[in-house]
């Protein structure tokens, strides 16, 4: 007697799995609301830190662009961002053989515990900025362990013919709230600092409560040894890397950048010899952390490929855009500096509207009609729009720019879900975790790299304009040319932070030198007041800009091409072991 269908493992599972859904026809509804809650509480903390900066530094009593301060500032950014790219595979790998919903479920809960000590910091100055990195870095671990099993969840629990929709949906709401926590940020901060944290709270206790009573383990597990080689030399060489980047933006010597810094060098050289070894690791280990075969699956690499492009180019997007409104526009318009990060929030709700119109419809499209078009379209209508910032002027007329806002928002709509859908389709039931780890450590390294590559770009381009321009206006105000030469050499890098902050630093920088009191009421008012430091950025700005939009919509150029070359429908089909797939 041949034997029975359902001894077959492979069948048995899709057996397992139709007949779960047939028994809780809405459990795919409940796994696709409550990772999409997680996936949009993490991404809203990435950001919403950003804009609300200069409340979080008045709060703590902290002048960041005092001289030894903006490590405080990048730290309080990037821990967050670094923690998340470094972990997120090796939670990923730790969910395929322990259960994705268990690391899921730890990760929301974890993550709600550092939201409320970081609504809780008890220090001042310096300690307080610490404590704030700290815990920053413990929220970090929550999300990244929300990262890493989300979407292999969803793979999970979603038919191969309706993933592309509950992926586009999840993966709209991370991008998303990258873009609300800029609109978030601003309304909060100008209640309370502290409330910026708050917000997370309420939101991750009731995701963590329902989390464990609704979310059921559907994914395959294997019970394989953890790979300590592997995740010590990833997790080290990832970080050297990221945070050599970082402090490459900082000036060193005589130099207006770090990259000559020999710390950073060693950085940057140790972490790529590190990340080499990982790739030689997993070749040779019986149980790798990241099996490097997935590799050579076309959709899964080209996909990975141009997500990191496009995670950058969105990064630097989002860092350009708020030092061009709060440091530039607004003030040219007549807010105020305390005011200006909600109203950037405000103004950029064009792009947030742009991608959340866009983003699930191109999902359930690519359902149908593969991802190819939609990813490979999106990349390069981003890239378009990034052209088109070069052409408006640094004082814009608003709707041409929320025009150019809304086409960008679109174009990273229908990129990015069916991206995601053609990755996670590809690879085999087991690996799904560790796939979903690699797309995480892609969207984070992404973010990361984008405040090393798209600040050094813009102080380049103000290193070759900014001294000039600045030296002159001050000595236009009576300033005398010792002191305007001076502050006009002075590293480009403090005036980018107080633009991207929102401060109007003339004041400070004047105030030590005693420049202010030989000099009329009227010139004292011009040079601290709304406007002056503005218009002396705006063509020094300009001129950055250039450099900066150019390299990001060649970013975007390469990942339509990545997402061309990654080819048409492609599911990978766990009955067979084999991929099935069309170009």
């Amino acid at each position: 007697m041949s034997p029975e269908p359902k001894k077959r493992a492979p069948r048995s599972r899709k057996s397992k799995l139709s007949r779960f859904d047939r028994e809780h026809p809405h459990y795919r509804w409940i796994a696709l609301s409550n990772t999409t809650l997680g996936m949009l509480m993490a991404t809203i903390n990435s950001s919403i830190v950003i804009i609300s900066l200069p409340a979080i530094f008045r709060g703590i009593k902290l002048d960041p662009l005092q001289a030894g301060n903006v490590s405080y500032l990048l730290w309080i950014i990037m821990g967050f961002l670094v923690v998340s790219a470094v972990l997120v595979v090796t939670l990923g790998r730790l969910g395929d053989m322990y259960g994705r919903v268990k690391m899921y479920n730890l990760g929301f809960a974890v993550f709600s515990v550092f939201s409320v000590l970081l609504s809780v910091d008890p220090f001042h100055g310096g300690q307080g900025a610490m404590w704030l990195i700290v815990m920053r870095v413990g929220q970090g671990v929550g999300g990244a362990m929300l990262f890493a099993n989300s979407t292999a969840i969803l793979t999970d629990a979603f038919p191969a013919d309706q993933r592309g929709m509950a992926l586009g949906i999840n993966q709209v709401s991370a991008i998303a709230g990258s873009f609300l926590g800029l609109i978030i940020g601003g309304v909060l901060s100008e209640w309370d600092w502290r409330a910026v944290f708050w917000v997370s709270v309420p939101i991750g206790i009731f995701g963590t409560v329902w989390g464990y009573k609704s979310l059921v383990e559907l994914g395959e597990k294997r019970k394989t040894k953890l790979d300590i080689p592997g995740n010590l030399s990833f997790a080290v060489g990832l970080t050297a890397l990221l945070v050599a980047i970082t402090y490459g933006i900082q000036p060193y010597g005589s130099h207006s950048t770090g990259w000559t810094n020999p710390w950073v060098l060693s950085g940057l050289i140790g972490g790529v010899v590190l990340l080499i070894a990982f790739v030689v690791i997993e070749n040779h280990v019986e149980h790798p952390m990241v099996s490097i075969s997935l590799f050579r699956i076309r959709a899964f690499t080209m996909g990975n490929v141009a997500g990191l492009m496009a995670s950058i180019g969105r990064g630097g997007l989002q860092f350009m855009l708020i030092i061009w409104l709060q440091g530039i526009w607004l003030p040219l318009h007549g807010y105020s500096y305390e005011s200006t990060p909600l109203w950037a929030g405000i103004y950029m709700l064009p792009l947030t509207v742009g991608f959340l119109v866009a983003g699930p419809v191109s999902g359930w499209l690519s359902d149908k009609f593969g991802a190819r078009l939609f990813a490979t379209g999106g990349s390069l209508v981003v890239a378009a729009s990034f052209v088109a910032l070069l052409i408006v002027p640094v004082n814009f007329s608003y709707w041409v720019f929320a025009l150019i806002l809304l086409f960008n928002g679109i174009g990273s709509g229908l990129f990015t879900a069916p991206n995601a859908t053609a990755i996670m389709n590809s690879v085999p039931a087991h690996e799904r975790g560790s796939a979903s780890g690699v797309r995480g450590t892609v969207f984070n390294s992404g973010s990361s790299l984008s405040i090393g590559v798209f600040f050094s770009l813009m102080i380049i381009g103000l290193a070759n304009v900014l001294p000039a321009t600045l030296t002159g206006g001050l000595e236009a105000q009576g300033v005398s040319t010792k002191v305007a030469t001076d502050i006009g050499n002075l590293p480009p890098v403090g005036s980018l932070f107080a633009s991207f902050l929102g401060y109007n630093p003339i004041g400070a920088l004047l105030g030590p030198t005693g420049a202010l009191d030989k000099l009329p009421k009227a010139n004292v008012d011009t040079l601290t007041g709304k406007e002056f430091f503005p218009h002396l950025m705006s063509a020094p700005f300009h001129h950055g800009l250039v450099i900066v939009f150019l390299t990001a919509a060649l970013m975007m150029v390469i990942a339509s091409i990545a997402s061309w070359a990654a080819g048409g429908k492609y599911v990978h089909d766990d009955s067979s072991g084999e991929a099935l797939g069309r170009d």
